[in-house]
């Protein structure tokens, strides 16, 4: 019964939130630049470091500005951040089809600095704004809630290099850009508009309030002050580091293996579904085992995925293994991040600590891809980064073993109240 409830009064939000997600800044930057490599190398002579930086621009904006849209959707409501966040993404992301066709060393400037506008007004479109509507709209079966609406992400990843590939190779790689904005603008921000919403006060589940009927939990202050922030922190950069890269280079790891674009293509759309299983799978276990014991070995399989990828030559099932596993850990990360914030600090915050707990991922996100191609350019070879990823996947998923129970109870929140003067529960 409690099961319906939930569902049967969030599932709108969520499915407008799933959209959302799809169409946001998180996933289409990330499954459209890995194939701009090889014709922007052609038109411009471009290394492929020069050619990633973009994306390490827009992650390390992005990962900074994110406390800032977490705190403006504590304060004025996700539905306003969120949907004028993607209208301005969808913009912008077009806006980079207007890179010029002169083979200057201005170009690529300019091209940097579309990318800059983008990461500052698409972080509004992450998960930092979505995920707080429905942890506010759900709890009983959060994880679950949590992992559907990630989903957007592996909906992203399965469609949208497709959609990049076809783009590129009918028109051009300028207008992919512009061809990929339509997704934000035309299906997430009109059905965001008519459904998405955070639920009024007399909606929201009583395990999340006190008695007086505030939300519970920590100020940022105070959770910055309990080691278990900064732990979980930790696990989100190592884990960042290792898998972001590989996302961002699967496209030329494969190539660089006798793969073409469609079957890399390909791969990368059952590593879409890798983060479509990890993402339910994950948010199912969450509300019933203790996070240690679902995140550790989940978080290690992407360390196969770095074994199966070493060498010189790879076949398509097992680059498909590897994309699937590798996408599979990549859900089950995300995943953690929305759901930690809420069981270990409370919603009061919400915004604010996972917006500082997003940063680790956005920024450490938006250097692998460099320190992977950096690599590359420089030895010939994925492989030593690599052998390093393997061990930053296992020490990554071993930190949550560290993380101890979850809070019994949390402050009643008093907006009236400085930062700091909260105490951390015990």
């Amino acid at each position: 019964m409690e099961t319906r409830n939930e569902f049967s009064k969030g599932w709108t939000i969520l499915f407008a939130g799933v959209l959302g997600v799809a169409c946001g800044a998180s996933p289409l930057p990330y499954n459209v630049i890995g194939f701009t490599v090889e014709p922007m190398i052609a038109e411009f002579g471009w290394s492929r470091t020069q050619i990633l930086f973009p994306i390490t621009i827009f992650g390390v904006i992005a990962a900074l500005l994110a406390p800032f849209f977490g705190s403006l959707a504590d304060k004025y409501g996700v539905r306003k951040v969120a949907l004028y966040s993607l209208l301005a993404f969808g913009f912008s992301f077009a806006a980079i089809s207007l890179t010029p066709t002169a083979r200057a060393s201005s170009t690529l400037y300019i091209y940097y600095a579309l990318w800059v506008v983008v990461g500052l007004i698409g972080i509004g479109s992450t998960p930092v704004s979505w995920s707080r509507a429905i942890n506010l709209w759900f709890y009983k079966h959060r994880g679950l809630a949590l992992g559907i609406l990630l989903l957007g992400t592996s909906l992203a990843a399965i469609v949208v290099p497709k959609l990049a590939v076809w783009a590129i190779e009918n028109y051009g790689w300028r207008e992919m850009f512009a061809i990929v904005a339509i997704l934000p603008l035309a299906i997430a921000l009109p059905i965001g508009y008519f459904l998405f919403r955070e639920p009024r006060p007399e909606e929201r589940p009583r395990a999340i309030l006190s008695d007086s009927g505030n939300l519970t939990g920590v100020t940022l202050g105070a959770a910055m002050r309990d080691y278990r922030f900064w732990l979980i922190w930790l696990s989100i950069a190592l884990i960042s580091t290792a898998f972001g890269g590989a996302f961002i280079n699967m496209p030329a790891m494969l190539s660089d293996r006798g793969l073409d674009a469609q079957t890399a293509a390909s791969v990368m759309g059952v590593l879409g579904l890798g983060i479509f299983a990890g993402r339910l799978i994950t948010g199912a276990l969450l509300d019933r085992f203790w996070q240690g014991f679902v995140a550790f070995p989940l978080l290690c399989l992407p360390a196969l995925s770095c074994y199966l990828l070493l060498g010189d030559t790879i076949v398509f099932p097992a680059a498909a293994l590897a994309g699937f596993l590798l996408g599979f850990a990549a859900g089950a990360e995300s995943d953690l991040i929305a759901y930690l914030t809420g069981r270990y600090f409370g919603m009061a915050h919400y915004g604010k600590i996972y917006g500082m707990l997003y940063m680790p991922f956005g920024l450490f996100s938006a250097l692998s891809p460099i320190i992977y191609a950096s690599v590359r350019d420089n030895t010939g070879s994925y492989n030593p980064i690599l052998t390093v990823a393997i061990f930053g996947f296992i020490i990554g998923g071993g930190v949550l073993l560290l993380l101890g129970r979850y809070p019994d109870s949390f402050p009643d929140s008093d907006p009236t109240l400085a930062d700091d003067l909260e105490g951390v529960p015990t």
